[in-house]
């Protein structure tokens, strides 16, 4: 083999090895790309929904398999019968809103709301305390949106009851 082989021979193999490096490093690329954490929420906004549900509601039920026999604590406020009866404003352009509970043999609470419905179909809502910015707050609460029409709505909530999803269903109602 003369060196002109030898030499061709040595580039054909620095060639073979620089290829299949770009190749793994290209598939690990690809890989992470792939394995990219995304937001568990959408954060893009579904403005037709939004629009649809501005004004004010109330919550005409609540409703879940066992709540004759079982309690739930909503929104980390109150026993989930609270809830019927309460009203909600909804201000879909720059998504705020306020909520209150109001119902007999439960305990009175207002608060105001940020709110939001992404492309998903989940709605989107934190509840904050007087003077509060949504920024701050570190917790809100991912629920479905439902039968949605101008006057009825449904927000579910799925929670787990001895270990079975279970949906937790606010019905709304236009009051106005």
């Amino acid at each position: 083999m003369n060196s002109y082989s030898r030499l061709r021979l040595y580039i054909c193999s620095l060639t073979s090895m620089y290829m299949k490096k770009l190749f793994l490093l290209s598939c690990m690329v690809l890989a992470m790309a792939a394995c990219k954490t995304s937001s568990a929420t959408s954060t893009k906004v579904d403005s037709k929904s939004q629009v649809a549900i501005k004004g004010n509601w109330t919550v005409s039920s609540v409703t879940y398999p066992g709540s004759d026999y079982i309690k739930i604590n909503s929104f980390g406020l109150a026993d989930s019968k609270c809830f019927e009866g309460s009203a909600w404003k909804f201000v879909s352009n720059n998504n705020s809103g306020e909520m209150s509970l109001t119902k007999s043999n439960c305990a009175a609470f207002s608060s105001p709301i940020k709110w939001f419905i992404n492309k998903e179909g989940q709605f989107i809502l934190k509840i904050l305390s007087a003077g509060e910015k949504a920024k701050k707050v570190r917790d809100g609460y991912v629920l479905t949106v439902n039968v949605q029409d101008e006057n009825n709505f449904q927000l579910i909530d799925k929670i787990n009851v001895g270990n079975k999803p279970t949906d937790v269903v606010y019905q709304f109602q236009k009051t106005n």
